[in-house]
């Protein structure tokens, strides 16, 4: 057999095979590239018929390469790609659940989380003399105050309510704040009918409003009527008038649907947050979450609400001093449930209009506004069809109600022709029985919660509304309070300290100060020299961020027993500041400071709780108070002659004005405009 010589056996031992160029990858290698280089420098001997003969090294023809295969690339690519896929479709997933079943509850709360967090290491950083990213402290807090605002704008629902609560209580927070947080009173947009309609079903067994109610949107015989447009819309729910087929006109107040699933996630969002708060900047906030929050959460609660007013209603009727004043419109319980809440329709004017309270009275000699005492509103059957025939040749007619403004007269310029000394009276009598007399208290008595009427007799009759936030004080703890107070007119500070240690307090006279909205003189001004001391020689920047340190301490010296400090003072102070500023806003007519010290000493003798002879001994005690409270009123007609001069403000733009010296040595800067919001 012939062999092939050595030097063709190593070519072809060497020589790539047709695939040898292509690695199993598709890719040539190196050795394929290193065996065609040394196949080309050397001849290849060919064997044909028994001859041999030499021939130059020639590449092999394409066709013998059989055909190439694709490269598999971008597998990595491919991988990612469906991975995001994924993603997206289960955060579309979730977001639509949250969406529908949670109402946004959990993308709420993230936000809250967000912003919360973000604003605290803000603070974290930059709350120093020199912030780390420039700027001021006042620059800290004002881009703050906007993320918050625009978290509770964004939220809205519960948050707002939150929001409000804050721009209430926000004269001790930074000017920044306090300007920001004053829009909060800004109507809510209202939810549209098939919303409400929904509502209405899900709470009567599947039962449309015409059926609840016995009216009719188009217009039929014998049918009451309704109005498909909310006359009000709140953070929480809106309200729409209606006349039932009997004749009663009522005001249906529906939650909105979206609070019932929110309200839980929301609240805890809250005690999360103020947890963390809590933990990061060292202040007792923590303690006082899990009762505001159970406040807001009965404030959702319309059985509750219902309640509250049934409670109010009797403890005002069986009140000598205030039966015939002040007015509670009647619950309807047969279509009252979690959601819906239906009342008397309520004719007046709202206390912040005072060119309507205080403007000429056109309505006729001993004639009052419509409604007054409780009676039932003119609306003529004759009216009634008119409405009715509106309805059928429109059925989207938005306003049905008479509009029962007479006594305007033709001009439109008339009012209730009340004072603002005899309104602000009635309201100071009725919440500081609350307070003192009955320890049942109505939280938010801000002016939109308030309508004021004209009586026959010319006096004014106050008719409060919207009972869902209220505190129910105990017998010992009223008693301790109305003492307290007792004690502030009289500047007896053996009692206030007792007091104030009994509930956990180490700075008695800034406690003070904060309950008489006023700076209280009467102590022995310690806590103020040792917030106020070796400030001398340091820059603005460093004293105001050394007087905003101090101030915290001052707070955590006023809560310094947790346990200890009465939880309800949060809303009795929210209460008495609201009040207070409704007295400013309607320029002072009152010495509200006096007002109270003696429904506060009167109580003392007027309790049936207390032994007959410990009742006696504060009767007597009682007389001499009043007779040390006429100081006051030289002080307070002092100030009415100087404001009627022109000279001056009211007593409580005074007051205000003295408080504000008072918070700036503790690093607060008071505004006023937070009060005209």
């Amino acid at each position: 057999m012939l062999r092939a010589p050595i030097a063709v056996r190593h070519c072809a031992r060497h020589a790539p095979s047709k695939f040898s160029h292509v690695s199993h990858r598709g890719a040539p290698t190196v050795r394929s590239h290193i065996n065609l280089a040394r196949a080309r420098v050397q001849p290849r001997r060919s064997v044909h018929n028994g001859n041999t003969s030499f021939e130059p090294l020639r590449p092999p023809s394409p066709s013998s390469l059989g055909q190439p295969q694709a490269a598999r690339q971008f597998k990595r690519g491919r991988r990612w790609g469906r991975r995001l896929l994924i993603f997206s479709a289960v955060t579309g997933t979730l977001y639509l659940i949250d969406r529908n079943v949670f109402a946004s509850g959990v993308g709420r709360s993230l936000l809250t989380f967000g912003t919360g967090l973000f604003v605290a290491l803000d603070y974290k950083l930059n709350f120093r003399p020199a912030p780390i990213t420039g700027g001021t402290i006042e620059d800290l807090h004002r881009r703050s105050a906007e993320r918050l605002f625009e978290l509770l704008r964004a939220n809205g629902g519960l948050y707002l309510k939150i929001g409000q609560a804050i721009a209430m209580q926000s004269a001790v927070l930074p000017p920044e704040f306090q300007r920001m947080f004053a829009r909060m009173f800004d109507d809510a947009p209202q939810d549209t009918w098939k919303d409400v309609e929904r509502v209405i079903r899900q709470d009567f067994g599947g039962k449309s409003a015409e059926e609840v109610f016995g009216v009719s949107f188009t217009g039929e015989k014998d049918k009451g009527l309704m109005e498909r447009r909310a006359r009000a819309s709140a953070s929480v729910a809106q309200v729409h008038w209606a006349r039932l087929q009997d004749g009663r006109e009522v005001a249906v107040k529906i939650q909105k649907p979206e609070i019932a699933k929110q309200v839980g996630w929301d609240l805890w969002a809250f005690k999360v947050v103020m947890r963390v708060y809590t933990w990061w900047f060292d202040l007792p906030l923590y303690s006082f979450v899990p009762f505001i929050t159970e406040r807001l959460m009965l404030e959702t609660d319309f059985e509750s609400e219902a309640r509250n007013s049934e409670v109010m209603r009797k403890l005002v009727d069986s009140e000598p001093a205030l039966r015939g004043r002040v007015y509670i419109p009647q619950v309807y319980s047969e279509f009252t449930t979690k959601r819906v809440l239906v009342t008397e329709w309520i004719e007046g004017v709202r206390l912040w209009d005072k060119n309507a309270t205080g403007g000429r009275w056109l309505g006729g000699y001993g004639n009052g506004s419509a409604g007054v005492h409780g009676e039932k509103l003119k609306f003529t059957p004759a009216d009634m069809e008119a409405a009715r025939r509106e309805l059928r040749q429109n059925p989207l007619k938005e306003k049905l109600k008479p509009e029962r403004e007479q006594w305007k007269g033709r001009n439109g310029k008339g009012g209730l022709g009340l004072a603002g000394r005899d309104v602000m009276t009635t309201m100071v009598d009725l919440f500081s029985a609350q307070i003192f007399k009955w320890g049942v208290v109505h939280c938010d008595p801000h002016p939109g919660n308030i309508f004021i009427r004209r009586l026959p007799s010319g006096k004014p009759e106050l008719v409060l509304i919207d009972h869902g936030l209220y505190v129910y004080m105990a017998p010992k703890f009223r008693q301790q309070y109305a003492l307290f107070w007792k004690s502030l007119m009289t500047f007896d500070n053996k009692t206030i300290a007792d007091i104030s240690e009994q509930w956990g307090i180490k700075a008695p006279d800034i406690f003070a100060s904060a309950t008489l909205m006023r700076p209280y003189e009467g102590g022995d001004g310690s806590t103020k020299e040792s917030l106020t001391r070796e400030l001398s020689g340091k820059t603005q920047a460093e004293r105001h961020y050394e007087m905003q340190q101090r101030m915290k301490q001052g707070i955590r010296d006023v809560l310094a027993d947790e346990d200890k400090w009465p939880k309800e003072l949060v809303f009795i102070g929210r209460n008495m500041r609201i009040v207070q500023g409704n007295n400013q806003f309607m320029g002072s007519p009152v010495n509200r400071v006096k007002m109270m010290g003696n429904w506060a000493s009167a109580s003392l003798f007027q309790d049936p709780d207390l032994p007959l002879r410990e009742r006696f001994v504060n009767a007597w005690r009682h007389l001499i108070f009043k007779t040390v409270l006429l100081a006051t009123d030289v002080a307070f007609y002092t100030f009415k002659v100087r404001q009627w001069l022109g000279l001056g403000g009211g007593m409580e733009d005074e007051v205000e004005k003295r408080m504000a010296v008072m918070a700036k040595d503790f690093g607060v800067e008071l505004q006023h405009e937070v009060f005209e919001g």
